[in-house]
């Protein structure tokens, strides 16, 4: 293989697989879709800015669900909005991911005593992260979309 990769190292030809270039892509260029409900969203605006800057890991919102790879759900899920978390869950295109950001997302965090909320946006939506706190930095943010990145690309996209 050695041999292999010495003759082409001149020519800028590069050796891969399919899956291992359409992952690459994939989890370079996200599109996520802020369901920001409470503090939460308001920490993720965070992300956005200069120190944060989400931009450079390939990462940008957008405004429809048609439109975006990943849900990043940030606040405390009334049983109200439950169905409409799951409504904008399921128009979002294949393959999909989901972070569920901040305690209240997770578990209810302070409210969860509450008779109106959602003790989890996992009882609506599967979730591939969860992001703890109250509420998280927004390096914790970059740490949580680092980690979908890596899943993606470990994912076998044509081979299912």
């Amino acid at each position: 293989m050695n041999n292999l990769l010495h003759k082409f190292e001149d020519d800028g030809i590069v050796l891969t697989t399919v899956d291992h270039l359409l992952n690459l892509t994939r989890a370079n260029s996200l599109f996520f879709m802020l369901f920001g409900l409470a503090c939460c969203g308001i920490e993720m605006m965070q992300s956005g800015g200069p120190r944060a800057d989400l931009d450079r890991f390939g990462v940008v919102p957008r405004a429809s669900p048609r439109q975006s790879d990943l849900m990043i759900v940030a606040g405390t899920v009334t049983l109200k909005m439950a169905s409409r978390v799951k409504v904008l869950y399921d128009q979002m295109p294949e393959p999909k991911y989901v972070i569920s950001m901040g305690s209240c997302s997770n578990t209810g965090g302070l409210f969860q005593g509450g008779y109106s909320v959602l003790h989890g946006v996992d009882r609506v939506i599967p979730v591939d992260v969860y992001l703890p706190g109250c509420p998280p930095r927004p390096e914790a943010l970059t740490a949580a979309i680092i980690a979908i990145q890596k899943k993606i690309k470990a994912e076998k996209y044509l081979r299912k």
